[in-house]
């Protein structure tokens, strides 16, 4: 017997649909099934639904959704070491291997361990108060961590931000620009890739720092070894803020610096370890044989 729980995207009807067929098979093949409470609720099965963060760990969790339910999910369970299905109901579903059709099919092959398991790393940030800066001292204590990237932005619009980056405690440049993103490789598809930033293979190890809308000569990436530490000091009088994985983190003020380092732990991909990533990457982009 096995313990699953199951993340599904709450406005979705395909994912709830997939959601209780999956329900069903596991209570059938005499597996546990968890959700969380809304999307329990919203398939019937309300004594199903756990708070988070999660209190048992799982053997496996089923994300059921797009990139953003994954992110979701790995926000929850990555640090337990728990493996991650994704299943596509979304648009481009870039982190998502899966189709709903196969939905059980896979999920038996994981539980009997027939698949495989990818890991790829996560970045971390936390703030460093400035100077006389009124923060509580528990600021500097709080981490968050992310699948994709960190990013610290300017909060006025119509204004840019002046962003001081340190690498390994040396001044390298500041930047004045809309923001500055820390993105991992696999985050390096999402907004990193927007901004103008390299396409990254997922299980490469590196940290890649890419500017937004930079108003400067120097506008390229910087590819980094993945144990950088990075600092993002905000040198402007206009405060900046920071988010990871598209979730408000933080609001920093003049002096205040974010520190981006590796996480100290891996997300775990479930694959049937077919495509290749160009191969993935050329069907997700629509790209084309001339």
């Amino acid at each position: 017997m096995s313990d699953v729980l199951i993340i599904a995207h709450a406005e979705r009807a395909e994912a709830l649909t997939a959601s209780k067929q999956l329900v069903a098979w596991l209570e059938g093949e005499g597996h546990g099934a968890e959700m969380g409470g809304v999307e329990a609720t919203a398939i019937g099965r309300p004594e199903l639904g756990v708070d988070e963060p999660i209190r048992t760990v799982p053997d496996l969790a089923v994300s059921i959704g797009g990139d953003g339910t994954m992110l979701r999910s790995f926000d929850l369970v990555a640090a337990a070491g728990v493996p991650v299905l994704g299943v596509n109901v979304g648009h481009l579903g870039y982190l998502t291997e899966f189709e709903p059709a196969h939905l059980t099919d896979m999920v038996a092959a994981a539980l009997r361990g027939s698949l495989d398991v990818s890991e790829r790393m996560m970045v971390s940030a936390r703030v460093r108060p400035g100077a006389g800066n009124d923060r509580d001292d528990s600021d500097e204590e709080v981490a968050w961590t992310g699948l994709n990237e960190v990013v610290l932005e300017k909060r006025d619009p119509g204004h840019t931000v002046r962003l001081e980056v340190w690498l390994d405690g040396d001044v390298f440049a500041t930047y004045a620009a809309d923001g500055l993103i820390v993105s991992t490789p696999t985050g390096s598809t999402a907004y990193s890739l927007s901004a103008g930033g390299a396409v990254v293979a997922p299980t490469h190890s590196s940290l890649q720092v890419t500017p937004v809308a930079p108003h400067m000569l120097f506008d390229r990436s910087l590819l980094l070894p993945p144990d950088t530490e990075i600092g993002i000091r905000v040198v402007s009088e206009r405060p900046a803020l920071a988010a990871v994985d598209g979730r408000s983190a933080s609001l920093l003020a003049t002096g205040d610096e974010l520190v981006v380092t590796r996480a100290p732990y891996d997300a775990r991909f479930v694959t049937a370890g077919g495509d290749s990533f160009h191969r993935v990457l050329k069907h997700k982009f629509g790209l084309k044989d001339r």
